[in-house]
């Protein structure tokens, strides 16, 4: 082995690279002084050209800088300047050569090492493999790939950064393989890493930042398996897995992607450990067609879509996972896809936390879902199954069985819903086994009609309504069931209703049965309270308790027990603007609480009518006004429940001749107790329309409100001129509205108060420039019919942080105060 030396003087040395290439034996070493050559080399022979200070080298635009051709070539501390085009690479090596990158610079071009595309397939041991080696490298400003391994090549890159590329990161392709650990690859205007044909790649400890597409991409029958890896703000998903390709992930990092974050479509198959994924611009993991992908011990956080999306035949395996915080489902099965979760938890999810629909399986077992929109909703037109689990704190149904395939339940508990516990659909097929239904504010189970369930050892207990309703026509067998301490009737049978019910015990209930005219249940060795259950106590409904029937969409909401008028009237003081509204409710409170007065002296009560118009625009805050009004009463102890319901024209009106009246009965019934809030009320009395429905559901609400006259207040509401007009269409009703509360429009810095009021609850922060250009933007805004008051401050405050989202993408890394402030630049442009 033989020293060479290149420099600008001295004796004895080379003045350029290839001179001194050109003299070298084999095993030689070429030492450079430090400075700038511009020239191109070829490596023909197993040679290592070494730098001795800085050495920068230059190529000639339209050819390579360097080419590798030897079987053992070496670069070390030497800073490669391409072309910076999308030419040549600025450092190419041929096939069956081997070059070794170390402590280097490529700045301006890519390295493509190419390989032969014949041979011994993916044996990669054996002669005419191209070798390729970096090591604390840097590779930047690229255009098309940073690195290019192709065809039959060996690769390994320790401790490089691969750096603002132009294009993709780092392309495998043919058989390619490539061991990498500890790289970065950061700013790429394509994919991290392209993988296709049957290349391979094994990635350790790794950053991926930035990626405009996908940050790891595999194609055809690729592999790949990356640990301890950290992809973050991918332009697209995070690992993108299609055709055959398979991909292994252990302990990696997904945070931020623009789409979704984990897909797998085709045949494909991922499979992952110890994983978190966080904050998808769409799903966290998507499967489609016919893919495969199974995940133990990870985490899907913040999901803007569903976070576990499956369609096609697609089969999704998720063993000791954990969802959270999700904008729609947790799980998402649709088509005839397949889902199999075993000991995982869903949480705090906007929509449903497990949902399965079209012919989509799914199999549950010791899993936890808890304060969803919907809890679970199997509605798949073949077998489902939710064993061993649990759904508490569901803000609407706890379980909802609504398809046709037969969905089994077994030892379930759900418990703290806002809403019904378990709801079987009309044409849902239903097993329910040794399952458990608590402290619910809807009735615990329900079965709509024409639904036969088979239900056994079910035990509800502390709902707030019904423990068992039967919709009409509804049938199905329950036995050794237990229903303890409901307010309503235990049981409640609709009309039609004929189920069977076995060894049923019933519990400190309000009472034990609601039955409607025509229904036919059958009782076997039942008992009320320890007592056997005879045929007359099976047919007496509940004295006084109202026959509660979900109608259309209503909403419920129902004060606590415990809170005082001044609770309810300090929340009043807190809302922003209605100063006119707020001196009315106050005075109405105090002539409320002397005829409370003169009625416990013995005196006759002064005329009071607690009905009230709600006059004014959209987005004034007539609902809120009506829900607490409602509590006040409650407080004052003119209403026993103090809820309210809301309901519009679609909750009251029916389609046919008959069907009107029951429906708006229905909805008073549903508010008896609190207020019924009826938004849009003059759509009940349209203009220019003789023979409309809408007639019928006024009269019938004229007659409810006398007959229920000190357990009902109805408000309704609507434009100042419309309601004049709705209260004039019946003599009924302008003697019962006799108030009308004026809502005006919010001001300009009342709208600017709410958006901060919604910044704070959701830990934002309104800057000052940020609070004087809004003050400008309400000034500004047409008042016109598009106009929503709060709701318009309201979407300009979603609208501010969505720009506030995409303003922050741009930031390498935004400080805590970046991330809660809204600046004026985040305002929306057009609104």
């Amino acid at each position: 082995m033989t020293n060479r030396y290149v420099a600008a003087k001295g004796r004895g040395t080379f003045r350029r690279i290839s001179e001194a290439l050109r003299a070298a034996a084999p095993g030689d070493v070429i030492v450079v002084s430090a400075g700038e050559y511009s020239e191109q080399l070829r490596l023909d022979r197993s040679v290592a050209v070494v730098a001795e200070g800085v050495v920068t080298l230059s190529g000639v635009p339209g050819e390579p800088v360097i080419v590798a051709e030897g079987l053992e070539c070496t670069l070390r501390g030497i800073t490669v300047r391409g072309a910076d085009d999308a030419g040549p690479p600025a450092v190419g090596v041929a096939p069956g050569a081997g070059l070794l990158l170390e402590e280097c610079v490529v700045s301006g071009g890519r390295i493509h090492a190419r390989g032969n595309e014949t041979g011994q397939g993916s044996d990669l041991s054996g002669y005419g493999v191209t070798t390729v080696m970096l090591r604390r490298t840097r590779v930047e400003k690229g255009r098309l790939a940073g690195l290019h391994l192709s065809g039959r090549v060996r690769a390994k890159v320790e401790d490089t950064v691969i750096d603002t590329v132009d294009g993709i990161g780092v392309v495998l392709s043919g058989n390619a393989f490539l061991d990498a650990s500890r790289v970065r690859l950061n700013i790429t205007s394509g994919y991290g890493f392209r993988l296709r044909g049957a290349s391979r790649l094994e990635l350790t400890d790794g950053v991926i930042r930035q990626s405009g597409m996908a940050g790891v991409l595999l194609e055809d029958s690729s592999t790949a398996a990356l640990t301890d890896v950290r992809i973050d703000q991918a332009g697209g998903p995070g690992v993108h897995a299609a055709g055959t390709a398979k991909v292994v992930l252990t302990d990696c990092r997904v945070r931020g992607t623009r789409a979704s974050a984990l897909v797998v479509q085709d045949q494909a198959d991922l499979t992952g450990a110890d994983c978190i994924v966080s904050d998808a611009g769409a799903n966290a993991l998507l499967a489609s067609d016919s893919a495969t992908a199974a995940l133990t011990d990870s985490r899907f956080d913040r999901s803007t879509y569903s976070a576990v999306h499956l369609t096609g035949t697609a089969v999704v395996r998720l063993t000791d996972c954990l969802i959270r915080q999700g904008a729609e489902h947790g799980v998402h099965a649709t088509a005839t896809s397949r889902v199999e979760l075993t000991r995982c938890g869903i949480a705090d999810v906007g929509l449903t936390g497990l949902s399965v629909v079209d012919a989509a399986s799914a199999e549950a077992e010791d899993c936890r879902v808890g304060g969803s929109g919907t809890g679970v909703r199997l509605e798949s037109s073949v077998a489902t199954g939710f064993r061993g689990s649990s759904v508490s704190g569901s803000v609407g149904t706890g379980i909802e069985l609504a398809g046709e395939g037969l969905a089994s339940l077994e030892a379930v508990r759900v418990s703290g819903g806002k809403a019904a516990g378990i709801v079987v659909g009309s044409s849902a097929a239903a097993e329910i086994a040794a399952t458990t239904i608590e402290d619910c504010d809807g009735s615990g189970l329900v079965v709509w009609s024409g639904a036969r369930p088979s239900v056994r050892a079910l035990r509800v207990a502390g709902v707030a309504k019904n423990g068992i309703f039967l919709a009409e026509k509804a049938a199905g067998t329950y036995a050794d069931c237990d229903v303890t301490g409901t307010k309503y009737p235990a049981l409640h049978l609709s009309k039609g209703a004929a189920p069977t019910f076995q060894h049923l015990r019933v519990r400190d209930c309000v009472e034990a049965l609601g039955q409607e005219d025509g229904a036919n249940p059958t009782f076997e060795d039942c008992t009320i309270d320890g007592v056997p259950m005879v045929a007359e106590s099976a047919v007496v409904a509940a004295a006084g308790a109202p026959v509660v029937t979900p109608v259309g969409t209503l909403a419920e909401s129902m004060p606590p027990d415990d809170e005082t008028l001044e609770d309810v009237l300090e929340e009043l003081e807190q809302q922003v603007g209605l100063d006119r509204v707020k001196r009315d409710v106050q005075s109405m409170v105090k002539l409320m609480q002397t005829v409370r007065m003169r009625q416990e002296a013995g005196l006759p009560a002064p005329p009071l009518s607690r009905h009230l118009v709600f006059a004014g625009n959209p987005g004034t805050g007539k609902t809120t006004v009506a829900r607490l009004y409602g509590r006040v009463l409650k407080a004052l102890g003119l209403l026993r429940r103090g809820h309210l319901v809301e309901v519009d024209r679609t909750a009251l009106v029916g389609e046919y001749v008959g069907h009107t009246g029951p429906k708006t009965t229905a909805a008073v019934n549903q508010a008896l107790g609190g207020v019924l809030f009826i938004d849009e009320a003059y759509s009940l009395a349209p203009v220019g329309i003789g023979n409309d429905f809408g007639a019928e559901a006024i009269a019938t609400l004229v007659k409810l409100m006398e007959d229920h006259r000190d357990d009902l207040v109805v408000i309704v509401a609507g434009y100042v001129n419309d309601m004049s007009r709705f209260i004039g269409s019946n003599p009924g009703l302008s003697s019962r509205f006799t108030r009308t509360l004026m809502f005006e429009d919010y001001t300009a810095a009342e709208l600017v108060a709410i958006v901060e009021h919604q910044a704070g609850g959701h830990q934002y922060e309104v800057t000052p420039d940020a609070r004087v250009a809004l003050s400008d933007l309400f000034e500004q805004l047409p008042r016109g019919e598009g106009f929503g008051n709060g709701r318009s401050a309201r979407q300009i405050f979603q609208a501010m942080t969505e720009r506030q989202a995409h303003r922050l993408s741009e930031l390498t890394a935004p400080t805590p105060d970046q991330l809660v402030s809204l600046e004026a630049a985040d305002l929306p442009t057009t609104y």
